[in-house]
């Protein structure tokens, strides 16, 4: 991260040099990412933290004039939403799924049963969950259910089974937390003792699991304060970097070149 110039105020973000040129990461284009994504069905379900990041990935395939006119459908209050991209056949679905069992139910019942998976699944929870029920162990749970039911998805399936990502959860800047409720339940033990159980549940890729992680804590620890108005909900520059670091493990994930 490093400042904005010259409009100051905000924070940018760029690959390090080494990694860039040891992995060939880039800032994909618009052209970039439309060719990347060619045919393909994208689907993200989650939270609010998962709709900042589908905003994200229509700014960079849709032109400015047709991304803005879509925030205001995109952003319909605990509401689905559907875009397309028709001269590239690319389908991005936002699933609002909050809860974990909301996640499972789209993985064992809605998935499972449709002719098709999606090319690019997402799924991100944690938020909800820390501030209505706050038990960690019982969060560790549910995980574990949606790691069992996105490995049943891999197995059994005639086609590529989806590259799967996990949108880890962000930084809470608990003084900025615009409930008594939230500043009370979404504290900074809280939020660790959540992370171990996203570590501890064998639901990433590194531990066996279905998963890549999408690590949102770690990005916005680089941020914080100067990327958020509320202590939880980050801006665009965030989303936007883990869509890069997305996109450019497909590109890798798919051997393709950009």
């Amino acid at each position: 991260w490093a400042d904005a110039e010259p409009h100051g105020g905000g924070r940018a973000w760029s690959w390090p040099p080494s990694l860039a040129a040891t992995c060939g990461f880039a800032r994909l284009t618009r052209d970039d990412a439309s060719t990347l994504l060619n045919g393909s069905w994208v689907m993200v379900a989650g939270d609010s933290q998962a709709r900042l990041l589908v905003l994200a990935l229509l700014r960079l395939l849709l032109d400015p004039a047709a991304a803005a006119a879509a925030e205001p459908e995109l952003f319909r209050r605990h509401s689905d939403y559907h875009a397309a991209v028709p001269a590239r056949g690319i389908s991005v679905d936002f699933i609002w799924a909050p809860f974990e069992s909301n996640l499972t139910r789209l993985l064992r019942e809605d998935l499972r049963l449709a002719p098709r998976t999606p090319d690019v699944l997402v799924l991100g929870s944690g938020l909800w969950h820390m501030l209505h029920v706050t038990e960690a162990s019982q969060y560790g749970d549910a995980l574990a259910s949606i790691a069992d039911a996105a490995n049943s998805l891999r197995s059994p399936l005639p086609v590529p089974p989806p590259h799967m990502f996990w949108l880890g959860l962000p930084r809470l800047v608990n003084p900025m937390l615009n409930t008594d409720a939230k500043k009370e339940h979404m504290n900074d033990t809280m939020l660790q003792a959540y992370d171990r159980e996203v570590d501890e549940r064998c639901i990433l890729r590194r531990d066996g699991g279905p998963f890549r992680l999408l690590d949102v804590g770690k990005l916005t620890r680089g941020c914080e304060q100067q990327c958020t108005a509320d202590g939880m909900h980050y801006n665009g520059v965030v989303y936007d970097a883990v869509m890069h670091i997305m996109l450019n493990a497909l590109v890798i994930e798919s051997q393709q070149r950009i």
